[in-house]
């Protein structure tokens, strides 16, 4: 499975968008949707915890708002954060105003010029306002963590296939992905670092 987004598409979707960074260097970066929730984001806290390293989170503000003290520890352990709307919207099924006015609500709450469109959906209406407040980041290599219908060994074969110099990696530290992207996380951070990867935050 390829899954890294195509380069041949990035043009066509957005000029502005941070896909993948320093492919010059043996860097890659690990960032994590969703969260924050109890029943997940801890145990990845632990896990980068266990191999000193940092990531970046898209936050949903929703999720900030009901576990302040998840989201306070995220920071307090030194990984960045990222604006992930307040209610996880599909840019391309709600209404421009909705959409815009969501991200802001978000930002009342996660203090970053990150921003990622759930799903990767933006219309180039709010693409064009956000990018002028936001660093838009979408990724290089998807997991399918989510994807029930995929094993953990799939899911790290994702991984291990596509990462490369600079890539951004997207996990997520939610019910949905918990159990495929808990038993894959350390192996995938094991692999890229016996391959001479280092881990930045975004």
């Amino acid at each position: 499975m390829n899954c890294q987004f195509p380069t041949v598409l990035r043009p066509l979707i957005g000029r502005n968008y941070l896909w993948r960074k320093n492919s010059s260097e043996k860097v890659v970066y690990l960032t994590f949707d969703d969260g924050p929730v109890p029943e997940v984001t801890p145990q990845v806290l632990s896990v980068l915890d266990d191999f000193n390293i940092k990531a970046t989170f898209f936050c949903v503000g929703d999720n900030v708002n009901k576990y302040p003290e998840l989201y306070r520890e995220i920071l307090l352990k030194g990984h960045s954060v990222g604006n992930h709307t307040f209610h996880h919207l599909n840019g391309f099924k709600v209404e421009h105003e909705q959409y815009l006015n969501d991200v802001e609500q978000a930002s009342q709450l996660i203090d970053s010029r990150l921003f990622r469109p759930p799903y990767g959906k933006l219309t180039r209406r709010e693409k064009k306002i956000l990018e002028q407040k936001f660093q838009i980041v979408l990724w290089d290599v998807i997991s399918y963590d989510y994807d029930r219908n995929l094993s953990p060994s799939q899911v790290l074969e994702n991984v291990k296939h596509n990462s490369r110099n600079g890539s951004v990696i997207l996990f997520h530290d939610s019910v949905k992905a918990k159990n495929n992207m808990l038993s894959v996380l350390p192996d995938a951070i094991n692999f890229l670092l016996a391959k001479g990867f280092r881990f930045e935050r975004l």
